[in-house]
């Protein structure tokens, strides 16, 4: 009698852990699985509630895509619109838990402009080089793959991959008609001294622009040898099942030759036009796989060793790995340690809680509240 007990009590616990494996380990088809909060162990009134104040505070940025770049960066030096931008829509969002969506507020399948949240989209295509072996190390000077003497001098030839994934190579030069000093430069002071500035030893000090991530873009061409949009759709987007009405764009100038073909170097990020052009529900299949350690339905697309040294704190920014906001220094109030996330202009973010087992992203979000939106949909998680 026992031996029977014995082996009915080790068939219940292999069943209710396959069970929880498979409901764990969830992956959409085209067709994406909702559950209600309950049924994922939230608080529906929570979730309700989270949702609600998502649609309540919008971003106040211009809806004139174009309007609202000129305002935010026509200050800066000879700034001009050089890529495509479009008018934005109105808030939309997912709460993705256990894999489900549990809710979703917005027209989800509206392709809007998503601006910086791009660069987590070019980080994981730098990931897939080094994967690949295309790159044999993240510390590995980018002056011996890029060998047209844009990292040329004793400054940029310092420059490794590190340096420009947390933004901290402090690379001078000019790209496509723009200057990296010319990108926020300070409000006060003389320009010409912030151009005839003393350079920082790459590594050291966090500078967040544009200019120098599409540079990463552009010598992540030399290696890849092909559009980057053809990467990103070939190894991760189709994959994991997103869907066709993606665009990744450059500008008007920047298409160059490489190996006889003129193949655009796409831009990092909307600051000039251009950049990632998306649907919502393609950024939470993106969030998935980072949620799920870079694995898609048994399959390591990106791999964790890459995943993990991204989201690692940098020595120059503690908040910043490669191209993902972390919050080691939780100045995102609301968000704990745990929690990292893609972030763009205008209120654009995917947040990743590996914790609770949650991708949350909102789009045209007050960028003020955030940690407060995030900790409402955190709370509804039920213990």
């Amino acid at each position: 009698m026992r031996t029977r007990f014995f082996y009915l009590t080790i068939f219940l616990s292999f069943f209710l852990t396959s069970k929880l494996i498979g409901q764990s380990t969830y992956f959409p088809e085209e067709e994406w699985e909702t559950k209600t909060p309950s049924e994922v162990n939230m608080n529906t009134t929570q979730v309700d509630k989270a949702v609600q104040f998502a649609i309540d505070n919008e971003n106040s940025v211009e809806t004139d895509l174009r309007i609202a770049n000129i305002k935010a960066f026509g200050r800066e030096p000879n700034y001009r619109i050089l890529g495509p931008t479009k008018k934005r829509g109105k808030p939309a969002g997912l709460i993705i838990k256990n894999g489900y969506i549990i809710a979703q507020w917005g027209d989800v399948k509206r392709v809007d402009m998503t601006f910086s949240v791009t660069k987590s989209y070019l980080s994981t295509v730098a990931g897939l080089a080094i994967d690949n072996r295309l790159i044999k190390s993240v510390d590995d000077f980018v002056k011996d793959y890029a060998t047209d003497d844009i990292y040329a001098g004793e400054h940029n030839a310092k420059i490794t991959w590190r340096h420009l994934l947390n933004q901290s190579s402090d690379w001078s030069g000019c790209q496509f008609g723009i200057c990296d000093w010319a990108d926020r430069p300070p409000r006060e002071g003389n320009l010409d001294d912030w151009k005839n500035r003393k350079l920082n030893e790459p590594g050291t000090f966090f500078k967040y622009n544009d200019v120098r991530v599409n540079l990463l873009a552009y010598s992540l061409l030399q290696v890849w040898r092909k559009p980057l949009p053809v990467v990103l759709k070939e190894k991760i987007m189709d994959p994991i099942g997103a869907s066709t009405t993606w665009r990744w764009h450059g500008y008007d100038n920047s298409f160059v030759n490489v190996d006889g073909i003129m193949m655009q170097s796409v831009s990092g990020g909307g600051h000039f036009g251009g950049g990632l052009f998306i649907n919502t529900l393609d950024h939470g299949r993106f969030g998935l796989l980072y949620l799920r350690q870079g694995s898609w339905k048994g399959k390591q697309i990106l791999s964790k060793d890459y995943i993990k040294a991204a989201t690692e704190p940098s020595f120059a920014n503690k908040d910043y790995g490669f191209m993902w906001w972390l919050n080691e220094y939780q100045s995102t109030k609301g968000l704990t340690k745990k929690i990292y996330f893609a972030r763009g202009f205008g209120g654009n973010y995917i947040v990743i809680d590996e914790e609770h087992d949650l991708v949350i992203v909102t789009r045209w979000l007050d960028s003020r509240k955030l940690g407060e939106f995030v900790k409402l949909v955190i709370d509804s998680v039920k213990d």
